[in-house]
């Protein structure tokens, strides 16, 4: 699109469907790799990707060219037909419904990118359920804690 200039950062955060902890280090780095595939494919610029076991967090500098809603279901699909065709965990692996996504200037992309980097750190000292609240409640997002994240069975 010509003349068309923006400046998008989103941090998106989502999780395995019943938080089940089967994202392996074995496999993690293909995966965000082929999670980092689909972001390009749409021609967004990946800035930074991480998470643990039970969810990723993904921050992208967005194009216009695509929805926020359309994007999280190409890479939420995409990412968990890549596991189930190889495999990678025990019965059908899914993830949680919805996510969350989180806007950020210019002057805090550094701040994001570390934060994500370091997520086995941080998580050391708060919960994932923890830390998803904290963002929603920085972000002044209404919410109702009873379908934040489903819990575990």
């Amino acid at each position: 699109m010509p003349n068309t200039y923006t400046q998008i950062h989103i941090q998106f955060v989502f999780a395995v469907k019943y938080r089940d902890r089967v994202i392996a280090k074995e496999w993690k780095d293909d995966f965000y790799k082929y999670i980092s595939g689909i972001v390009q494919h749409y021609n967004h610029k990946l800035l930074a990707i991480n998470g643990m076991q039970d969810h990723v967090h993904i921050f992208i500098g967005m194009r216009p060219t695509q929805s926020v809603a359309d994007l999280m279901q190409d890479i939420k699909a995409g990412s968990s037909k890549w596991i189930n065709e190889h495999r990678l965990v025990r019965g059908r692996f899914e993830w949680q419904e919805g996510y969350g996504a989180f806007s950020y200037g210019a002057s805090q992309i550094e701040d994001v990118i570390r934060y994500i980097d370091n997520q086995e750190e941080h998580h050391r000292r708060k919960s994932f359920k923890e830390e998803y609240i904290d963002f929603l409640q920085k972000f002044k997002v209404d919410y109702d804690e009873r379908f934040v994240l489903q819990e575990p069975i």
